[in-house]
């Protein structure tokens, strides 16, 4: 065939395909207009309850749902008592503290910082990223100097606390490393948030897995895994084996099951029934996600029973237990 035909008929066939395209067999986008004037915030876990109240102190004034999320995960940060977010963390098997982060927006504006040491809030440092720099995200020593540079300062406290001290320095004699369900070693707070003008924002902070390998860095600050937003379906956050999340983009394939339809609480058990069909590795590991349309539906599902969620709006301030898969005793 010469090549003056070829291209004629690839115009042909071109135009064909124009007259007659194939009829899409997915539904139609779940783009139904977001809720207005009825402020709502969930998070993960119980450390959620006191999230959700700083959270609180600004969508009940009228403000937007970005500085909410920002303002409640930096509660649980700042408090040293926690041992899986912020710098009262358990530290990495060298024995070193390392923080994740991420922030996003209605509009897909994110930020992420990862491997972050010394800094009290890293969700600060996310949202700074976000708003000052080009990119999304900065890790490890990088990221603390840029930090440093920019307004932030180291803690003036002894990292790891003395109590996660103590208990590395016993971890170290047997050096075990297990990721039991519900075992507070890897239980991130992650955040959602709809203000009164009908807009998103989500927070998901950690200082990771206790004892992990140096280095390591888990779903809580890649947008699409730990969370994700999108401002004309919703958005969706994950908590517990962070690996399971990457390994499935999870939050952002929670978020494409509300788009095509679902229930908050219906995409939640997609992906975890996806996590488990394709993951079996992950008998023995907690793996939950939450969720939230624009409608204000929320939802949850998890691998394990235990997993819960805190969830506050003008009538409601309480913790819900999430469905789940398997049972573990």
């Amino acid at each position: 065939m010469s090549r003056r035909r070829f291209i004629k008929n690839l115009g042909l066939a071109g135009a064909g395909l124009a007259i007659n395209p194939l009829k899409s067999k997915t539904q139609p986008p779940n783009l139904t207009p977001p809720v207005k004037n009825n402020p709502l915030v969930i998070s993960t876990w119980i450390h959620g309850m006191e999230a959700n109240a700083g959270a609180w102190e600004i969508l009940s004034n009228g403000g937007n749902a970005l500085d909410a999320v920002q303002k409640g995960v930096a509660v649980t940060e700042n408090d040293l008592n926690n041992r899986s977010v912020g710098l009262g963390g358990r530290p990495d098997r060298d024995g070193h503290v390392t923080l994740d982060a991420c922030i996003m927006d209605h509009d897909s504006r994110c930020g992420a910082v990862a491997f972050l040491e010394e800094i009290i809030h890293p969700i600060d440092v996310a949202r700074a990223i976000m708003d000052k720099t080009p990119h999304v995200m900065l890790v490890g020593k990088g990221a603390q100097q840029w930090a440093l540079e920019n307004g932030f300062t180291k803690a003036s406290f002894q990292v790891p606390v003395p109590p996660v001290q103590k208990d590395y320095e016993e971890w170290r004699i047997k050096s075990e490393y297990k990721t039991g369900v519900n075992v507070e070693n890897h239980d991130t707070i992650g955040m959602l948030a709809l203000d009164a003008n009908g807009r998103m924002a989500g927070a998901c902070t950690t200082s990771g897995m206790a004892y992990k390998i140096r280095g390591r860095v888990g779903d809580s600050p890649i947008i699409g895994a730990g969370l994700f937003i999108d401002g004309d379906v919703g958005g969706a956050t994950a908590t517990g084996v962070g690996e399971a999340m990457i390994r499935t983009a999870g939050s952002s394939a929670v978020v494409e099951s509300m788009r095509r339809g679902a229930s908050p609480e219906e995409a939640c058990y997609d992906i975890v029934q996806r996590i488990l069909k394709k993951h079996p590795g992950v008998d023995g590991m907690q793996v939950g996600f939450l969720a939230m349309n624009m409608q204000g539906e929320t939802g949850g599902y998890s691998v394990y029973n235990g997993f819960n969620y805190a969830l506050r709006n003008k009538g409601q301030n309480e913790m819900i237990d999430a469905k789940y898969m398997r049972t573990w005793e």
